[in-house]
């Protein structure tokens, strides 16, 4: 199975916190699954990171490579998808993250309940 991790899944499973969900960290530990990061989360990250709202690991990048996530970059297929998108959600990074989700037919594990509105599957 592929699945796309919301960023704040992403920082939960690296920090194996507590907060992600019993089901979530089961799909995310097994082998069999490929974990997809979004360079939309790397943005996020780095701009909530430079507001001082948020710690995570200085290198990132390494982060992600050393749990095994594939990293996936923005396409046109992702825009052209965002823009088709309705506006149920105002949150940029998570408009852009059902986009890439929807896009790329994957699952996106997130807690978030705006993700609902959307025809995105979802898994907490």
């Amino acid at each position: 199975m592929r699945l796309l991790l919301d960023t704040h899944a992403l920082i939960w499973a690296l920090e194996d916190s507590v907060r992600l969900s019993a089901r979530a960290r089961e799909l995310i530990v097994d082998v069999d699954n490929q974990i997809l990061v979004s360079a939309t989360s790397a943005v996020e990250i780095a701009v909530k990171r430079s507001m001082q709202r948020l710690e995570v690991p200085d290198d990132l990048r390494l982060a992600v490579e050393t749990a095994g996530f594939i990293p996936i970059t923005i396409d046109f297929a992702t825009a052209e998808r965002l823009a088709s998108l309705p506006l149920h959600h105002r949150d940029p990074f998570d408009r852009l993250l059902i986009a890439q989700a929807l896009a790329e037919g994957v699952p996106i594990v997130t807690r978030d309940p705006a993700f609902a509105a959307y025809a995105v599957t979802t898994i907490w």
